[in-house]
């Protein structure tokens, strides 16, 4: 079987997208697959979901916060933006999407938006609503445990 010429073969987009969630979060590639293809297609319906083809290519998730390559076709761009803007929680566990840019190659898509290092978490205990509590620090951001969940909070709130 032939290829087909470079003038018909389809065309995409990468987009560098970024997860946050509660440290305890279980978040997984093919969990954050079904998560975009169901919000693609409760935005869109079958034939635009299926016009974006939205596909995560690289994923890599831990201590709350990872990063995604995801793949839609290059004239459904903003499409597969709001698509995701519409992913609020993977597998119950609430989790922030936020696209970080546009590129047209794999390799720009690295380079210029995942090949910084992501930041490391560091337990260590805050005091929080006048109790000492175990907390997940992550650069200026603190997830503090308390009994119904985590906690969002700054360095100013503990």
């Amino acid at each position: 079987m032939k290829h087909l010429p470079k003038h018909l073969r389809p065309r995409w987009r990468y987009l560098a997208v970024e997860l946050e969630a509660w440290p305890d979060a279980d978040v997984s590639q093919g969990d954050f697959q079904r998560s975009v293809w169901f919000a693609a297609q409760n935005l869109y319906g079958d034939t635009g979901s299926a016009d974006a083809d939205l596909r995560v290519l690289q994923f890599s998730f831990e201590d709350g916060s990872g990063e995604a390559l995801v793949r839609v076709r290059h004239g459904e761009v903003e499409r597969g933006r709001a698509a995701l803007a519409c992913v609020d929680d993977v597998r119950d566990d609430p989790v922030r999407v936020a696209v970080r840019g546009v590129s047209g190659t794999i390799r720009a898509a690295e380079e210029k938006y995942l090949g910084r290092p992501g930041e490391s978490a560091a337990e260590a205990s805050v005091a929080f609503a006048g109790e000492t509590r175990p907390a997940v620090r992550r650069g200026d951001l603190v997830d503090v445990d308390s009994e119904g969940g985590y906690v969002g909070a700054t360095d100013l709130d503990c």
